[in-house]
């Protein structure tokens, strides 16, 4: 077998290819690469976008009670820019502007007779707040404008501004923040001590029903202290009827707090009837109970009839 010829064998040696010499390219000034947080000298700034949030300042507010509120040195002046300032962006010169709506009610209250309207806006506005601070101080605001303006809010606001009003007192009553809550029912007292029983009773009524248990509790209260400034020809306007009803609806609440109001109510209601109808007077005990059963019995079903007709004699 012939061979084949060793001219055209592969070469004895293959020619590697060079590695060419990688040189790093020094990067640009504006790239060069930062020094680390923790390297940095302690003069050096760090950039805005990581730099951490300064420390938030404690803010106080002074709660001022009413006694404590000096009348102002020129409530004229006041008076002129007090709804800008209680529209302000910042809740910490609302609050300010709030203690000054105060002392306006209390011992200038003539100068804010034609802004009613407007002081009920801001100061349900200012209840809305979810600073605590600030829905506080509104509630003592409202406290102060019932205990100088109750006789004439009513008829001298918007029917929307004050049923906004009665609204978020009643919701903040309430809530489960105590010193808001209490100073909410301290000004719901207020109001029905103020506000003419009728007007403020009708306003009330609503609650009755309403689906908040806690309101309708707080609402049931207010209408019961309604009630027992109520003479019998106020409760006749209103309705003995419709009273009663009220009454006996809330003796069935799930809250203690509402049936023992509606008790109240009823109390507030035979007492009138009793003295009007000259029952106190009479010897005849039998007769009196009659007249109210049959009072009862004319305004209510069956069974809340006998209830309410017992409540008087247990």
């Amino acid at each position: 077998m012939a061979l084949r010829s060793l001219d055209n064998a592969l070469p004895t040696s293959m020619e590697r290819p060079r590695k060419v010499a990688k040189v790093a390219t020094p990067p640009p000034p504006a790239a060069a690469k930062k020094p680390a947080p923790a390297a940095l000298p302690p003069d050096s700034h760090v950039s805005e976008e990581k730099a951490p949030p300064p420390p938030a300042v404690e803010q106080s507010v002074e709660y001022v009670a009413s006694e404590e509120l000096k009348p102002l040195s020129d409530p004229h002046t006041k008076l002129a820019v007090l709804l800008d300032e209680l529209s302000s962006e910042d809740w910490m010169s609302v609050c300010q502007a709030l203690n000054d709506l105060r002392r306006m009610a209390l011992h200038h209250s003539s100068y804010l007779v034609p802004i009613l309207g407007n002081v009920a806006e801001v100061i349900v506005k200012a209840m809305k707040s979810p600073r605590s601070a600030l829905c506080k101080t509104s509630i003592m605001a409202s406290t102060d404008i019932f205990h100088s303006f109750g006789h004439l809010l009513l008829s001298t606001t918007e029917e929307n501004a004050f049923d906004q009003l009665l609204l978020q007192l009643l919701l903040k009553a309430s809530q489960d923040k105590r010193f808001v809550c209490e100073e909410a029912e301290k000004a719901i007292e207020k109001m029905a001590i103020s506000t003419s029983p009728l007007p403020l009773l009708k306003k009330l009524q609503s609650y009755v029903h309403h689906a908040n248990l806690r309101v309708r509790a707080k609402a049931a209260v207010a209408m019961s202290k309604c009630v027992s400034k109520m003479g019998i020809e106020v409760m006749k306007e209103f309705g003995l009827a419709a009273l009663l009803q009220m009454a006996a609806e809330l003796l069935n609440d799930r809250l203690p707090e509402a049936r023992e109001a509606a008790r109240s109510m009823i109390y507030s209601i035979y007492g009138e009837f009793s003295k009007d109808s000259g029952l106190k007077n009479d010897d005849d005990a039998s007769s009196a109970a009659e007249s109210w059963q049959n009072l009862c019995s004319s305004s209510l079903a069956p069974i809340a009839a006998q209830l309410v007709a017992k409540i008087v004699s247990l």
